[in-house]
């Protein structure tokens, strides 16, 4: 009997390459400014947590193209259900004509919908896409005209979505005005929202939840002119904050009090990144239309909207996509779900991020610069401050300490004003995982030393 042995990170050269400083210049040169780049990966290939950039060196991918590509980086399964669908039929504009796939991948969402049914699915190319639509039906349905988002919310950076944004001033400087209507209320970060103890975080969670009835919908903003509560159940540009139950549980009952939609953007946490298919599915929440891309497709460009039937009812006309619900895309999510049912791949989720929990928990004790340790499933959070006294936030330091991590070959990416987020592929194991642990908190001791 063999055993498998782990095989971690391989450094060819310095970091960037010869061939990956090339590619820099040349971006540099044609490339759009408006894109972050954390560091100067250049990738080439990938497979499972692996990606190789144009100089041969091999990184674990520890952020999954932004919680992407759940399935892993090429997954056999998903790749020949694309090279399938790429050789029978490329494009067909569900805004025109009728697709068996649309209907066949309809029915498997409808099945794991966080919801009951019945459902109506809209087919866009993102998750910007997947929000505006949302956004959009909600005014039609309701025939109300505001809505309210959450400071620390990440939308999308289209007009609309980018209205309901929150999270980074420079996402919305110089683009305004926005799409009127739009009302933000502090989002439940019990971590900087209380000093600590149960019964402090909850009372803390239902007052964020009760200043809409306690205080918004007595001064400023009347009640029956809100169509929707945009929320995401785990802010993720935000910083991958947790939304208590408590406080999930308390949305649902003051939009049910005055008819107000409750719509779940899970576009970074749905897919079986926390070990349910549906982030808010720990709240014992139900939403009324939930948004989903990222992960849905395991790289493939793929916007989904999931509402109540009843709820989707505007006509013909009302909205449309040339590409969503492409052929292809639908081809890689129906493998994608294959994937992740067939191999368990939520219940690993759910390992391997309490695995790494466990590992970081004494980590706001130890490291004088880590503040807070956070997540569900593989959508987990480690805070960076400058003081902890005060948690001022610590951008640079956060930003170093991603740095020196891609130096030990491994890939982070921040989020929220200081966070480095953990979001590997599905398929990790615990193996890899302790990989990827120790090189960031090798890299956590560096800057905590010199901090």
């Amino acid at each position: 009997m063999t055993t498998k042995t782990l095989t971690g990170p391989k450094l060819k050269t310095a970091l960037p390459g010869p061939n990956a400083k090339r590619i820099v210049g040349g971006d540099d040169q044609y490339i759009s400014p408006s894109y972050t780049r954390s560091y100067p990966l250049v990738a080439k290939s990938g497979r499972g947590i692996v990606v190789t950039d144009v100089d041969g060196n091999e990184f674990f991918d520890f952020s999954a193209g932004i919680a992407v590509t759940s399935t892993g980086h090429c997954h056999p399964h998903v790749v020949a259900a694309i090279q399938k669908q790429a050789a029978e039929l490329i494009h067909m504009s569900g805004t025109d004509f009728y697709y068996e796939n649309m209907v066949t991948l309809g029915q498997r969402l409808s099945k794991i919908a966080p919801m009951p049914g019945p459902h109506k699915i809209y087919y866009g190319n993102s998750g910007t896409e997947a929000v505006e639509a949302a956004f959009k039906l909600a005014r039609y349905h309701t025939k109300r005209q505001n809505v309210i988002a959450f400071f620390g919310a990440f939308h999308g950076r289209t007009m609309g979505s980018l209205s309901l944004t929150a999270s980074k001033p420079q996402q919305k400087r110089r683009f305004a005005p926005l799409v009127p209507g739009v009302t933000h209320v502090r989002y439940p970060d019990v971590y900087r929202g209380c000093a600590g103890g149960a019964q402090e975080a909850e009372a803390f969670a239902l007052g964020c939840a009760r200043f809409l009835e306690d205080k918004l919908f007595k001064t400023m903003l009347p009640p029956e002119e809100v169509a929707a509560v945009f929320v995401e159940p785990i802010q993720g540009e935000g910083g991958y904050v947790i939304a208590p139950n408590i406080f999930m549980q308390e949305l649902r009952r003051i939009c049910d009090r005055h008819g107000i939609l409750l719509v779940s953007d899970e576009v970074q946490s749905g897919a079986g990144r926390t070990g349910k298919w549906w982030a808010i599915e720990h709240t014992g929440v139900q939403p009324d239309i939930i948004c989903s891309a990222k992960g849905i497709a395991s790289g493939m460009p793929l916007g989904v909207m999931i509402s109540r039937a009843d709820i989707m009812d505007w006509v013909p006309g009302s909205h449309a996509s040339t590409f969503g619900g492409n052929p292809v895309c639908i081809a890689a999510a129906l493998a994608t779900l294959d994937v992740i049912e067939r191999e368990n791949l939520m219940q690993n989720a759910t390992e391997v991020g309490n695995h790494m929990l466990k590992r970081m928990a004494d980590w706001p004790k130890k490291y004088r610069v880590v503040g807070d340790v956070r997540g569900r499933g593989l959508m987990v959070g480690v805070e960076i401050v400058k003081d902890k006294q005060t948690k001022e936030y610590g951008p640079d330091l956060r930003d170093r300490i991603v740095e020196l991590a891609f130096e030990r070959g491994i890939l982070f990416l921040g989020c929220g004003p200081s966070t480095v987020r953990i979001a590997p592929p599905l398929v990790v194991t615990k193996d890899e995982a302790d990989v990827a642990i120790d090189a960031l908190e090798e890299s956590v001791a560096i800057v905590s030393k010199g901090a």
